[in-house]
């Protein structure tokens, strides 16, 4: 069975879902004959790689497939993601600033200013009245605020760690080995990813997490499972790119 293209997952997933191309471009906002292409594995009206890769994700995840996994494929089949522009290659000088000379203090003026201040103090003193004496502000002294003595945060308990391929309580452990190279895309019960790339032919990789774990395959029939040590055997056919979510019972 030949391995399916990242337009035709694309295709396959929206007509499953019962969603027409219409309606795909309402729910992301990129025209009808963009997802068209993009079915058809054509990339040319994107614009460019990066629009490209944005088409996908958003794609995807109307569908209902998981849109960083294409986006790794796509990344994968043209050239790798796209490597980050220095700051310094961007922006250049183009002239110099030129510094003013910097002059000392004019003690000529600061003579004039100091006389005139004491001719008006001398005029209101004389004039007004005025006494001697300046009243400062009542300012109400600030309350001091009692240092928190700090908590020493409380020691860890050690856990023994479990056993390779033993799941501890509430814990699933899953083992994947690979017959063929095939993509695999994990994440845990948050989302959170564990682990996203080709598995290599031959490898064997376990990954452990709370509650379940999700794997996409690229190739279902090229690799088997293994979970909390019972043996599950070929998620699917050779070629198939399939979705499998593994709990701490059976799945």
């Amino acid at each position: 069975m030949q391995e399916q293209s990242i337009g035709g997952m694309l295709r396959s997933a929206r007509e499953a879902a019962g969603l027409s191309v219409a309606q795909v471009s309402a729910a992301t906002r990129i025209r009808e004959p963009i997802i068209h292409r993009l079915e058809q594995d054509d990339y040319e009206e994107c614009g460019g790689d990066f629009y490209a890769r944005g088409h996908v994700k958003a794609v995807a995840k109307a569908v209902g497939l998981d849109p960083d996994a294409l986006v790794h494929l796509y990344d994968q089949q043209h050239g790798g993601a796209p490597q980050p522009v220095r700051a310094a290659s961007v922006f250049q000088a183009d002239r110099r600033v030129t510094m003013r000379e910097r002059r000392g203090p004019n003690w000529s003026m600061a003579l004039v200013a100091a006389l005139a201040v004491v001719v008006v103090i001398g005029l209101v003193r004389v004039f007004g009245g005025a006494s001697d004496q300046v009243r400062t502000a009542d300012v109400e002294p600030v309350p001091a605020v009692p240092e928190v003595p700090r908590k020493h945060p409380a020691k860890e308990t050690k856990r023994r760690p479990a056993a390779a391929g033993q799941a501890g309580p509430r814990q699933v452990v899953v083992r994947v080995k690979a017959k063929r190279t095939s993509y695999v895309h994990v994440r845990d019960a948050d989302g959170r990813p564990l682990f996203a790339g080709d598995l290599k032919a031959g490898t064997v990789s376990t990954w452990r997490a709370q509650r379940e774990v999700a794997l996409l395959f690229g190739d279902a029939g090229a690799v088997s499972v293994q979970v909390n040590g019972k043996d599950m055997g070929k998620p699917g056919d050779r070629g198939e790119i399939i979705r499998r979510t593994y709990g701490v019972s059976a799945p």
